[in-house]
């Protein structure tokens, strides 16, 4: 790969894991992979979990570049842009196992040390280029630059947003009155609805299904299309939204009135629900699942699911039935159940009962690949913990008829390679911003405690 005045990325096993098809990101880049990243593929790929699939997708997308390449062309590398016409860097595998003398700076034999005094060695005997270390491992990242690597990166190409402050919160705050700004308008009456037309310079990147509230206590909208620099909204009325209910169950503030009216539209096919814990996520999503399920007979049934901490690879050998073993990790959506009947004389009753009416099945996502939802109230609890690929193979299975409640806790993430901007919740909260069946909602504020409020604040 001599004689290219251009970038070297050397790519970590994680960033192979985390995206299969990470090399073709890279565009007019090198990419090196050092045979460790290889070794260490070899031992993933044959595990019983998720993991081990993308293991065996990157070793074929390899093998697929390298098939006809002679050993001395894999040393030197061969071209990328034969699957993609954007990718004309090259790419190469490399022996990390004998480096020249004096280029090592770790001595120990583990994976992680090849990898750097790999990208050491290429930093040091390709000076006319720049190496660069990608790896999702941080503490990776500091042992390169501790070592002298001048050049460690994480890998961001699914990172839509680079502050997590900066993420779509769903809703636009206006300051004041909002019709104060907006003064005359166009307006049209459909039945009870009010739509008005205004320019769209008044709301700049403002998104469909976007809601609009301001300081007054008697506005509130939702925009509902966007084209020749107008914009179109529903006049929702606040009061009027916080007068709505769903399974007995009522919004406390402005922000649980907009989850509860983006749950309750069955025109609206994925719910983003995101905040602090205690916000009132689950509640309002199961309120609205038995509202729709039971009361109105829009869905015939309610399937739960989540990641399980082992990111979804097994539930266990332990006897009993696959929603036996899902029951610890859906306590969060029994408790919400159990809320939501408190009242009742017999709650134990009165939850089997629900049960069974709105046939609410527990399942893991782990089986969820390859099935084709119909007619189903799907919620998909905890989702900060899934990977952008995990969540679009649940989204792919929701067919006609099927409304998906994704929700989650940016700030209560598990998982040892994501980070709020890189969450798979995250990611689609930004890829679904401007799609017309679906609606993002932050929930500000905690309505579980004033214990739970204060330790969120100041903890």
């Amino acid at each position: 790969m001599d004689g290219y005045d251009r970038k070297r990325f050397i790519l970590d096993t994680n960033v192979l894991l985390h995206e299969p098809l990470s090399i073709y990101s890279f565009k007019e880049h090198d990419v090196v992979i050092p045979m460790t990243v290889l070794e260490e593929l070899d031992r993933i790929k044959d595990r019983q979990k998720d993991v081990s699939r993308d293991a065996r997708v990157a070793i074929r997308t390899l093998e697929g570049i390298f098939h006809d390449a002679t050993p001395e062309q894999i040393i030197a590398g061969v071209p990328l842009g034969l699957k993609d016409d954007d990718a004309s860097g090259r790419i190469a595998i490399i022996s990390d196992r004998h480096l020249p003398e004096g280029y090592a700076v770790f001595t120990d034999d583990e994976a992680d040390n090849r990898i750097i005094n790999t990208a050491l060695y290429l930093q040091k005997h390709h000076a006319g280029s720049k190496a660069v270390l990608v790896t999702k491992d941080i503490n990776m990242r500091l042992k390169a630059k501790g070592a002298g690597l001048e050049h460690v990166e994480d890998y961001r190409s699914d990172q839509l947003v680079d502050d997590i402050r900066l993420l779509s919160k769903g809703f636009c705050h206006i300051e004041e009155s909002f019709w104060d700004r907006v003064g005359e308008c166009e307006s049209e009456t459909y039945g009870r609805e009010v739509i008005h037309t205004v320019s769209e310079e008044l709301l700049p990147g403002a998104h469909i299904n976007q809601y609009l509230i301001d300081d007054t206590e008697d506005f509130a909208g939702r925009v509902l299309d966007k084209e020749n620099g107008q914009l179109r909204f529903v006049d929702l009325g606040r009061e009027r939204m916080m007068g709505r209910k769903a399974w007995g169950i009522h919004p406390k503030n402005i922000y649980q009135a907009m989850a509860l009216d983006a749950l309750l539209d069955p025109n609206i096919e994925m719910v983003i629900l995101t905040g602090p814990a205690g916000c009132g996520k689950t509640l309002l999503a199961m309120a609205s699942a038995l509202e729709m399920t039971i009361e109105k007979g829009i869905y015939d049934r309610v399937i739960v699911t989540r990641n399980t901490p082992e990111i979804a690879e097994s539930i266990g050998f332990l006897p009993g039935s696959e929603e036996e073993k899902m029951a610890p990790w859906l306590a969060a959506i029994t408790d919400t159940l159990e809320v939501l009947h408190k009242q009742d004389e017999c709650m134990d009753g009165s939850l089997s009962y629900i049960m069974g009416k709105a046939n609410i099945q527990f399942k893991s996502v782990n089986f969820m690949r390859g099935r084709s939802i119909q007619n189903t109230f799907v919620l998909l609890d905890e989702c900060q913990n899934l990977t952008a690929s995990q969540l679009k193979t649940i989204i792919t299975r929701c067919g006609e008829g099927t409304k998906l409640v994704c929700s989650g806790n940016l700030a209560q993430i598990d998982s040892n390679y994501l980070t709020p901007v890189t969450s798979g919740l995250t990611y689609i909260v930004e890829r679904f911003k401007d799609f017309e069946g679906s609606a993002n909602i932050y929930l500000n504020g905690v309505m579980r405690s004033r214990l739970a409020s204060f330790a969120e604040e100041n903890l």
